[in-house]
């Protein structure tokens, strides 16, 4: 797929380097030349000075060969203005805004904009490292009956199976993240200290499941 970034800051840079790895072509856009040195020299993809939400500039780009876009510059306004005028003018169906104010990403979430509201999930993320307790969802399907989320673990888990947790509390472990690094476990994968899980499971079982989390394998079933 060739995809085009608006943004060549360290996540610009970090987002195209990863995707050019993974064997895409890869376009970025900037307004400052200098930014492209965050590139790196073995960068193969095309770099572009220009305004992101130039139309002339992101056929340079290759915007209307892109299957991809990601406005990740320092600008709320810009990202958003790119990333319509990708979608509306071009026609480019996977589209992404990193947006600063979380506020704003939620009315161009609804206007049907993919944002990323880099302050609150930042946020979310610390709390979630400071107070580990509860579900944390990351997804539901259209019905709402099932999720996906992060379900803290007690400490009494620890050395436990992932296929005893998952018989003891009903659930489906569909990954961990473990030392920063996402795994899919086999029934034989032991959990470890620090071990983030990831889970599937019925939404009208959250507390349950929660609770079951939270009490360890001696006690989840009573």
């Amino acid at each position: 797929m060739h995809i085009v970034i608006m943004g060549c800051g360290r996540v610009g840079a970090a987002l195209a380097q990863t995707l050019e790895q993974q064997g895409h072509t890869v376009a970025v856009v900037d307004q400052d030349p200098t930014a492209f040195r965050r590139l790196g020299a073995g960068f193969g993809g095309r770099r572009v000075t220009g305004v992101g939400f130039d139309q002339d500039t992101l056929r340079e780009a290759g915007i209307e060969e892109a299957g991809a876009f990601a406005a990740v510059s320092s600008g709320d306004n810009s990202n958003i203005i790119a990333a319509r005028v990708a979608r509306e003018m071009f026609g480019v169906e996977n589209v992404a805004a990193r947006i600063y104010d979380p506020r704003r990403a939620e009315v161009y979430q609804r206007l049907g904009i993919p944002t990323v509201a880099t302050v609150r999930w930042t946020a979310d993320q610390m709390l979630r490292r400071l107070l580990p307790s509860g579900a944390e969802p990351h997804w539901r399907d259209p019905s709402g009956g099932v999720q996906l989320a992060e379900v803290h673990i007690s400490p009494s888990w620890v050395g436990h199976k992932v296929s005893v947790l998952e018989e003891e509390t009903g659930v489906r472990v569909a990954f961990l993240t473990r030392l920063g690094e996402a795994m899919l476990p086999t029934s034989g994968t032991v959990l470890q200290e620090g071990d983030l899980v990831h889970v599937m499971m019925r939404t009208d079982e959250v507390e349950k499941v929660e609770a079951a989390f939270e009490k360890g394998p001696e006690e989840a079933n009573r």
